[in-house]
């Protein structure tokens, strides 16, 4: 079981706060780290210090880290160019030697759109516009060097591009797509994905969306097993139950509550919980972690959790 750190800095990280993630991320043994990719945070809390961009800080990281994978749990197909969005991850694949990772989704958080002038359309053209990025992204990085790449979608084109740059991964940095939608999101998994994932949901949910993608892959003819399957969930773990309980407190959220609908209580039912899920098929959890500053957390899982779930 692939174990992976996943932050929500438009809930309050500086880059600091991510750097110092990331290296106890390197540091304990985990095997990824991932950032949301929001520009506003959610609920009533305070908003200070403001967001930062998902690509400049995985930039930064790429040169300020070794070995852990690196990547965005998503990027919203509304927030950047299809074109420029694979010119900066070839780059930050470069700088990574080859680390990086792009999760990508139709873009979902009205607020942040308004607040920020980015275009919100409805969610068909959402989706017309995620299925166009994933068409461009894919072409421009496995178009041959020499080569231009020409595309015509329902929303974005590109004609005669160099496709240029081309990221260190061959053939390509791996793609990430998850969620819950019934159909569309199915059925570009089976077509660009190399990873599903399927975020804060119980087991009975992950698994339907996992069959809907293994039809989906059946219907076009391609291999399901070719997928890494994968979940999140939210983490608080403690060694006592006032532990569980000041973690809750420190996210503002209820120990019963995280204990039903995510990764939390004692180091043996997080255990227990992860392993529910890899019952059903899930190879890779990213755990969620909510307060970026307590560092003791990560060091708990990776010394108490990770090693019963080799």
């Amino acid at each position: 079981m692939d174990l992976r750190i996943f932050t929500e800095p438009q809930q309050g990280a500086t880059y600091d706060d991510l750097l110092a993630v990331a290296r106890a991320t390197e540091d304990l043994g985990y095997d990824a780290f991932f950032r949301s990719d929001h520009y506003q945070a959610m609920g009533d809390g305070d908003p200070l210090p403001g967001p930062t961009d998902a690509w400049l800080t995985l930039a930064g990281l790429a040169l300020q880290t070794s070995r852990i994978r690196l990547g965005t749990l998503v990027t919203s197909a509304t927030f950047r160019h299809p074109g420029p969005l694979a010119i900066s991850v070839a780059q930050v694949d470069q700088m990574s030697d080859g680390r990086v990772e792009l999760g990508l989704g139709a873009g979902w958080f009205a607020d942040e759109h308004s607040a920020y002038g980015i275009p919100f359309p409805g969610l068909g053209e959402r989706f017309d516009r995620l299925e166009d990025t994933l068409e461009i992204v894919t072409g421009l990085w496995r178009t041959p060097i020499g080569e231009t790449f020409d595309y015509t979608g329902k929303h974005l084109s590109v004609a005669d591009s160099p496709a240029l740059p081309k990221p260190t991964q061959s053939p390509r940095p791996p793609i990430i797509i998850g969620g819950h939608g019934p159909r569309r999101t199915p059925a570009l998994a089976a077509r660009f994905a190399d990873e599903f994932n399927v975020p804060f949901a119980p087991t009975t949910t992950v698994s339907t969306m996992y069959d809907r993608v293994r039809d989906a892959c059946q219907t076009i003819g391609r291999d399901s097993d070719d997928l890494v399957y994968s979940a999140s969930l939210v983490l608080c773990c403690g060694e006592s139950d006032a532990e569980v309980a000041n973690r809750a407190a420190a996210i503002g959220r209820e120990p019963d509550e995280l204990r039903e609908n995510g990764a939390a209580g004692s180091v043996d039912e997080v255990v227990a919980k992860i392993s529910a899920y890899r019952e059903i098929g899930v190879t890779r959890v990213y755990l969620q972690v909510l307060d970026v500053k307590d560092l003791d957390h990560l060091a708990l899982v990776a010394d108490k959790v990770a090693p019963q779930l080799r």
